[in-house]
Protein backbone atom coordinates (compact mmCIF):
# COMPACT_ATOMS: atom_id res chain seq x y z
CA UNK A 1 0.00 0.00 0.00
CA UNK A 2 1.59 3.52 -1.05
CA UNK A 3 -0.24 6.72 -0.28
CA UNK A 4 -0.65 7.50 -3.57
CA UNK A 5 -3.23 4.97 -3.56
CA UNK A 6 -5.17 5.79 -0.60
CA UNK A 7 -8.71 7.15 -1.64
CA UNK A 8 -9.16 10.63 -1.05
CA UNK A 9 -11.13 11.98 1.55
CA UNK A 10 -13.50 14.78 1.06
CA UNK A 11 -15.24 15.53 4.31
CA UNK A 12 -13.29 17.90 6.52
CA UNK A 13 -13.93 17.15 10.46
CA UNK A 14 -15.73 20.50 12.35
CA UNK A 15 -12.81 22.42 14.22
CA UNK A 16 -13.21 22.24 18.05
CA UNK A 17 -13.62 25.71 19.21
CA UNK A 18 -11.94 27.12 22.18
CA UNK A 19 -9.31 24.47 22.11
CA UNK A 20 -5.91 26.85 22.23
CA UNK A 21 -4.00 28.79 19.68
CA UNK A 22 -2.52 24.87 17.51
CA UNK A 23 -6.20 24.17 17.26
CA UNK A 24 -6.65 26.42 14.21
CA UNK A 25 -9.36 28.43 15.93
CA UNK A 26 -8.52 29.30 18.96
CA UNK A 27 -7.36 32.08 21.01
CA UNK A 28 -9.70 34.41 23.14
CA UNK A 29 -12.87 34.32 21.73
CA UNK A 30 -12.29 31.58 19.66
CA UNK A 31 -14.70 32.60 16.51
CA UNK A 32 -17.56 33.06 18.98
CA UNK A 33 -17.56 36.84 19.02
CA UNK A 34 -16.92 38.83 22.37
CA UNK A 35 -21.01 38.89 23.55
CA UNK A 36 -24.12 37.16 23.07
CA UNK A 37 -26.27 34.29 24.21
CA UNK A 38 -23.97 31.38 22.32
CA UNK A 39 -20.58 33.63 23.12
CA UNK A 40 -20.22 32.21 26.65
CA UNK A 41 -21.23 28.79 26.67
CA UNK A 42 -24.25 26.53 25.37
CA UNK A 43 -28.31 27.52 25.30
CA UNK A 44 -30.66 24.68 27.04
CA UNK A 45 -32.64 22.57 25.12
CA UNK A 46 -36.02 24.37 26.70
CA UNK A 47 -35.33 27.66 26.27
CA UNK A 48 -37.64 29.16 24.13
CA UNK A 49 -36.81 32.42 23.99
CA UNK A 50 -39.43 34.64 24.94
CA UNK A 51 -41.40 35.02 28.25
CA UNK A 52 -44.57 36.10 25.84
CA UNK A 53 -45.42 32.29 25.40
CA UNK A 54 -45.49 29.63 28.00
CA UNK A 55 -42.67 27.06 27.66
CA UNK A 56 -43.24 23.48 26.47
CA UNK A 57 -42.65 22.31 29.77
CA UNK A 58 -45.68 24.69 31.35
CA UNK A 59 -47.78 23.50 27.99
CA UNK A 60 -47.38 19.83 28.86
CA UNK A 61 -50.09 17.84 31.70
CA UNK A 62 -48.36 17.66 35.06
CA UNK A 63 -48.16 13.74 35.94
CA UNK A 64 -47.62 12.83 39.28
CA UNK A 65 -46.52 9.48 40.96
CA UNK A 66 -44.13 6.65 40.48
CA UNK A 67 -44.19 6.24 36.63
CA UNK A 68 -44.04 10.13 35.36
CA UNK A 69 -40.63 9.70 33.74
CA UNK A 70 -41.17 6.15 31.81
CA UNK A 71 -42.36 6.67 27.96
CA UNK A 72 -45.88 5.95 27.24
CA UNK A 73 -45.27 2.49 25.15
CA UNK A 74 -47.40 -0.13 25.95
CA UNK A 75 -46.39 -3.77 26.21
CA UNK A 76 -48.08 -6.77 24.03
CA UNK A 77 -51.70 -7.41 25.59
CA UNK A 78 -51.38 -10.52 27.52
CA UNK A 79 -53.62 -13.55 27.21
CA UNK A 80 -53.93 -16.46 29.01
CA UNK A 81 -53.96 -20.46 27.86
CA UNK A 82 -57.45 -20.67 29.92
CA UNK A 83 -59.40 -18.54 27.06
CA UNK A 84 -58.61 -20.04 24.36
CA UNK A 85 -61.12 -23.20 25.26
CA UNK A 86 -63.15 -21.12 23.39
CA UNK A 87 -61.94 -22.00 20.04
CA UNK A 88 -62.93 -24.86 18.36
CA UNK A 89 -60.21 -28.19 17.54
CA UNK A 90 -57.71 -27.64 15.26
CA UNK A 91 -58.34 -23.78 14.96
CA UNK A 92 -56.16 -21.13 14.13
CA UNK A 93 -55.17 -18.84 17.22
CA UNK A 94 -54.28 -15.51 15.47
CA UNK A 95 -55.19 -11.72 15.94
CA UNK A 96 -58.10 -11.50 13.88
CA UNK A 97 -59.48 -15.08 15.74
CA UNK A 98 -58.90 -13.42 19.23
CA UNK A 99 -60.73 -10.00 17.78
CA UNK A 100 -63.64 -12.48 16.34
CA UNK A 101 -63.95 -14.24 20.29
CA UNK A 102 -64.11 -11.15 21.55
CA UNK A 103 -60.77 -11.91 23.53
CA UNK A 104 -59.09 -8.78 22.26
CA UNK A 105 -59.75 -5.47 20.76
CA UNK A 106 -58.58 -6.12 16.69
CA UNK A 107 -57.19 -2.37 16.60
CA UNK A 108 -54.63 -2.84 19.91
CA UNK A 109 -53.46 -6.08 18.92
CA UNK A 110 -52.01 -5.00 15.73
CA UNK A 111 -50.61 -1.51 17.63
CA UNK A 112 -49.44 -3.20 20.53
CA UNK A 113 -49.07 -7.35 19.67
CA UNK A 114 -49.97 -10.27 21.56
CA UNK A 115 -48.31 -12.65 23.47
CA UNK A 116 -49.75 -16.01 25.06
CA UNK A 117 -48.98 -16.59 28.45
CA UNK A 118 -49.32 -20.34 30.44
CA UNK A 119 -52.04 -19.53 33.18
CA UNK A 120 -54.79 -22.23 33.49
CA UNK A 121 -55.32 -25.54 31.16
CA UNK A 122 -56.22 -25.82 27.72
CA UNK A 123 -58.22 -29.35 26.46
CA UNK A 124 -58.22 -29.04 22.44
CA UNK A 125 -55.44 -29.01 20.20
CA UNK A 126 -55.35 -25.48 18.62
CA UNK A 127 -52.57 -24.01 15.92
CA UNK A 128 -50.72 -21.17 17.63
CA UNK A 129 -49.55 -18.18 15.26
CA UNK A 130 -48.62 -15.71 18.25
CA UNK A 131 -45.61 -15.08 20.30
CA UNK A 132 -45.86 -17.34 23.09
CA UNK A 133 -44.06 -18.11 26.40
CA UNK A 134 -41.95 -21.61 26.69
CA UNK A 135 -44.57 -23.13 29.48
CA UNK A 136 -47.58 -22.01 27.58
CA UNK A 137 -46.23 -23.34 24.49
CA UNK A 138 -45.52 -27.01 26.42
CA UNK A 139 -49.32 -27.14 27.75
CA UNK A 140 -50.25 -26.66 23.83
CA UNK A 141 -48.49 -29.24 22.81
CA UNK A 142 -48.81 -31.99 25.65
CA UNK A 143 -52.90 -30.87 24.40
CA UNK A 144 -51.64 -32.14 20.80
CA UNK A 145 -51.56 -28.57 19.33
CA UNK A 146 -48.97 -27.07 17.28
CA UNK A 147 -47.13 -23.74 17.97
CA UNK A 148 -45.59 -21.99 14.73
CA UNK A 149 -43.08 -19.09 15.12
CA UNK A 150 -44.16 -16.02 13.26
Amino acid sequence: MKLNDLEKTTVKSKKRVGRGHGSGKGGHTSGRGKYGQKSKGKVSLLFEGTKLKKSLLKRLPLLRGKGKFKPFSKKPIVVNLKYLNLFEEGQVVDIENLAKKGIIKKEEGQRYGVKILGEGEIKKSLIIKLPISKKAAEKVKKAGGKVENV
